[in-house]
């Protein structure tokens, strides 16, 4: 690991604070070396937090050594649409902020912006984003952009700039403008990174899970996958019969009788690479290495890690626990189409990779010393793969996404879509100079305003779906709407400040179903980032990602870009209805459900008086009944033209079957695939399928 001094062209990957130095410290990967560069702030920054108080009225914070200024700033309050004056309170570290008791400043005042991490901060006011290129020269951060070939631009043109209905938007040069940032940062290459997984065995004890915080039993075995072709087990004798080497040839095996040995040449290993992969290791391997190593008396310079409150990361590194990464609902969903349902590391890679954990049969204590190398090898590879896999997908997917939500690519993997969203978010906030409102703020202009709910365990109404025509029917064309909810937020202007927004002559810009209007004198944020990011996806790297005439790693960026944006926009509105969301405002949940279900009944209306059979809808998809071309390219102009959001042919069904229940259908497609949705069938005798005893059941059997 390279420290200080000037940087090469390197991508920003990570961000900390140094509580030493009280200094934010930057993780920059070279790809040319395959390096990390640590660079250190010298531009003198430090944490703070505002207050509506005047200078004057916070005169006694002034007597804290901690307390470095009190100064009155203008900032702008995207609730109220107006400028103010708050006073910034400047400190020497964050625990003055945020400390317990009488040390946070945000403990004996009413405080702004006092619950953002130090080094998030320090990104968004630097305008730093992680996962782009720059060089460090002088003290001084540099974007270091790629230039994007002539065909990508072309294609951009081409794809977007004609399609892009930024006359929706109450201010289009700002949207367009959103629309090129994005394009230019995602277009940028995504480097190789290389990596080491790491997992560990732990002398078996009967009835106990060892405590990693007391790390009493031994770590019999430590695998070691990395790039390059980096294969090593590193394995305790420990009284157990030798036994055979099963492993590969390629994989190095080293036997130790000393286990503190074997753990510094772990360490040794791990602080080769740059970046480290464990399967659950912020709560068990890596806590486990950290303590053990201070009972074998492995010396504190030599030991790569360090305890934080409950789990260990590394000193100068950056560590991925894919554990809390596959466990991310928005990954399983919408990265890997729900492929697993279970988060061991077993399930998850025999759902991704078609590969297993090794089995013996026996326990810990029962293996030979060459089982436990080729067990605890095998759990350090299939945890590398689940990053390798497709092209390194998972890997490329967290370089986007961080890219995306302006995070370290370690709190990506780590954290839920709301806290990349909200990063997001805040970026924005920074960028315009906005006061980022208090939850309280939100909470207060939300009261008495909502519908009720219909749907239990939900406080506003979800999407619409329509009543079946229970029957079998035949050509049915299911048509759906492309990022329906995403679409609706940016062509509606929804935001938080934007909904039931201060000015008087937007209440009649009426959100049907609601006693909601949206602003009609600004874009919101919500909506231009949103909106941006939908038709970047739906427009742009969707095609791009199939153009033949571009590289296999074009494409392959193209596709990870438009999988990452899929992720992101499938959980956008969500969050704005989500109490653990910072920017929570459940009118503009609400304002998004409503004008879904407003736009699928008069897109069905539409579809009928046009002679259109509407068979069934769910949410964001119409069944349609042997339609014509002509008729299909009725009714996607017709939504276009009415409501802005692009609807388009999902899939055909041969036929297809639905029950009187919503949500329960079966659907045969034209290559033959059987899509099955909440029904379950049983076979009456052995030799009969369920599918067939279900199409029985209704009369009818394919021949």
């Amino acid at each position: 690991m390279a420290e200080q001094g000037s940087v090469p062209p390197s991508m920003l990957v990570s961000a900390a604070y140094d509580k030493e130095q009280n200094l934010a410290v930057l993780k920059f990967y070279d790809p040319k070396s395959q390096k990390l560069h640590l660079w250190r702030d010298e531009t003198g920054h430090k944490p703070y937090c505002y207050s509506r108080l005047s200078p004057d009225e916070l005169s006694f914070l002034s007597e804290r050594d901690d307390i470095l200024d009190i100064s009155a700033v203008r900032l702008r309050d995207t609730v109220r649409d107006e400028d103010v004056e708050v006073s910034k309170i400047t400190v020497d570290n964050p625990l003055a902020i945020g400390g317990a008791g009488e040390k946070g400043v945000r403990n004996k005042i009413e405080t702004w912006e006092s619950d953002i991490k130090y080094y998030e901060t320090y990104l968004y006011d630097m305008g730093l984003i992680v996962g782009k290129h720059y060089t460090v020269q002088k003290g001084r951060v540099i974007p270091h952009d790629s230039e994007i070939s002539d065909e990508v631009k072309l294609a951009l043109k081409s794809l977007l700039w004609d399609k892009v209905d930024s006359e929706k938007m109450v201010d289009a040069e700002e949207f367009k403008g959103f629309i090129a940032e994005w394009a230019d940062l995602l277009n940028q290459p995504i480097p190789e990174i290389r990596r080491l997984s790491v997992d560990i065995e732990v002398e078996a004890e009967e009835g106990r899970i060892p405590d990693p915080k007391l790390a009493e039993r031994k770590v019999t075995a430590v695998g070691l996958k990395g790039s390059g072709g980096y294969d090593r087990v590193l394995v305790l004798r420990n009284g157990a019969e030798e036994g055979r080497n099963e492993l590969d040839p390629g994989v190095k095996v080293a036997i130790y009788d000393d286990e503190a040995a074997m753990v510094s040449d772990a360490f040794a290993a791990i602080q080769e690479f740059p970046f480290l992969l464990t399967y659950n290791g912020d709560e068990f391997d890596l806590p486990y290495l950290y303590h053990r190593a201070k009972l074998l008396g492995i010396q504190e310079k030599d030991n790569p890690l360090y305890m934080m409150r409950d789990s260990a990361t590394l000193k100068l590194g950056v560590h991925l626990d894919l554990y809390r990464t596959m466990s991310n609902r928005s990954f399983q969903i919408y990265a890997f189409s729900q492929k697993y349902t279970d988060f061991s590391l077993n399930s998850v890679s025999k759902a991704l990779l078609g590969k297993e954990k090794v089995d013996y049969g026996v326990g810990f204590d029962g293996m030979t010393t060459y089982q436990t190398a080729n067990y605890c090898y095998n759990d350090a590879l299939l945890t590398y793969e689940l990053t390798s896999f497709n092209g390194d997908l998972l890997m490329n997917l967290l370089v986007i996404i961080s890219r995306i939500g302006r995070m370290p690519i370690d709190d990506i993997a780590r954290m839920g879509v709301s806290q990349w969203i909200r990063s997001l978010l805040y970026y924005e906030h920074r960028k315009k100079g906005c006061l980022i409102p208090r939850r309280e703020e939100l909470q207060a202009r939300s009261e008495g305003v909502m519908s009720d709910a219909v749907i239990k365990d939900k406080k506003y109404r979800g999407g619409l779906v329509v009543e079946p025509k229970e029957g079998i029917h035949f050509n049915v064309v299911v048509m759906d709407f492309a990022s329906l909810y995403p679409s609706i937020i940016k062509v509606r202007n929804l935001s938080y400040e934007t909904v039931r927004c201060a000015h008087a002559e937007c209440k009649k810009n009426a959100i049907p179903q609601t006693n909601h209007w949206a602003c009609t004198r600004r874009n919101g944020m919500t909506s231009m980032i949103i909106g941006s990011l939908r038709d970047l996806r739906v427009n742009y790297y969707k095609s791009l990602s199939k153009k033949e005439t571009l590289t296999d790693g074009q494409r392959q960026q193209y596709t990870v870009v438009s999988q990452a944006l899929k992720v992101i926009l499938n959980a956008s509105y969500g969050v704005m209805g989500a109490e653990i969301f910072p920017l929570y405002f459940l009118p503009a949940a609400e304002a998004t459900t409503a004008i879904g279900r407003d736009t699928i009944l008069k897109t069905i209306k539409k579809c009928e008086d046009a002679g259109i059979e509407v068979l069934y809808g769910d949410t964001d998809s119409l069944f349609i009944k042997d339609p014509t071309d002509s008729q299909i390219r009725q009714a996607t102009e017709q939504a276009k033209k009415d409501h802005g959001v692009d609807l388009e042919v999902d899939k055909v069904y041969r036929y297809c079957v639905l029950s009187n229940r919503k949500k329960n259908y079966l659907g045969v497609t034209e290559s033959g695939k059987v899509d099955v949705k909440g029904l379950t069938g049983k076979s009456p005798t052995p030799r009969r399928s369920s599918r067939t005893s279900f199409m029985t059941s209704w009369g009818y059997c394919p021949a």
